[in-house]
């Protein structure tokens, strides 16, 4: 799970949490190429070539090799350790936090927005939203990742009293669930919760998907796999939504 949220310049604990190098800039392969294959579907449409925000680029992997097809790809992110690395990609790059308002991006200037695995650990939703809403034209499009509250094995989970995966209670340890990596989760969504949020925030969900989580136990990959078909019982939610 990825690590590269854009906390508010006001917090200090999450600032350090995002600066601490034992927190990683990146979620590997999986999101990398679950991020590059919705671009890549999306754009191929496209009328030439395209503003991209990724919020939260984290290391810039998948959006890099979108900027090398000749699209201008602007990075956002909190951490400057993440940002090193996304520089080698070639990006633009701003540091910030997208839940404060006032980045240096004009209304109606941006073609497409990432969030990729990135909301969930947002301070300010409706701020980080409706700042997104502002950059992008009418008719650009948000394509957005996070994991699901209420992926499967989250609701035994939650029967027998355990705290589901994803979900924290500290930035400091692991409480109540297993696993042992803090990734710094302050919000998580159901998928009737994450398309109901965007539509109040002015957009049109055009399409929920269901997406594996890379880091689920080997036995149980093909089931997983297989809640991809229920989005709403799926690890991962994918959501293209269209500003409206």
């Amino acid at each position: 799970m990825t690590t590269t949220g854009v906390p508010p310049a006001g917090d200090s604990a999450l600032r350090d949490f995002y600066e601490d190098p034992s927190v990683p800039v990146s979620s590997g392969s999986g999101r990398a190429q679950r991020q590059l294959k919705m671009l890549k579907a999306l754009l191929a449409d496209a009328d030439g070539p395209q503003v991209i925000v990724d919020v939260g680029c984290g290391d810039g992997a998948a959006t890099g090799l979108v900027h090398r097809l000749g699209h201008t790809v602007i990075g956002i992110d909190w951490s400057v350790m993440a940002l090193r690395h996304a520089q080698e990609q070639g990006l633009l790059l701003i540091r910030g936090a997208i839940d404060a308002p006032g980045l240096p991006l004009a209304d109606g200037s941006v073609d497409v927005v990432i969030l990729s695995e990135v909301i969930e650990h947002i301070v300010d939703t409706d701020s980080a939203i409706d700042e997104i809403h502002r950059i992008l034209r009418p008719g650009g499009r948000l394509l957005l990742s996070t994991p699901n509250l209420a992926a499967w094995y989250n609701r035994g989970l939650l029967a027998l009293g355990i705290q589901p995966f994803f979900s924290e209670v500290s930035l400091r340890g692991v409480y109540g669930r297993p696993g042992s990596q803090v990734a710094g989760h302050l919000h998580m969504f159901t998928k009737r919760a994450l398309t109901g949020f965007l539509t109040a925030r002015g957009f049109v969900c055009e399409r929920v998907n269901g997406a594996p989580w890379h880091d689920i136990p080997a036995a149980v990959q093909p089931l997983d796999r297989l809640f991809c078909q229920w989005p709403s019982a799926a690890s991962i939610l994918l959501v293209q939504a269209r500003r409206a």
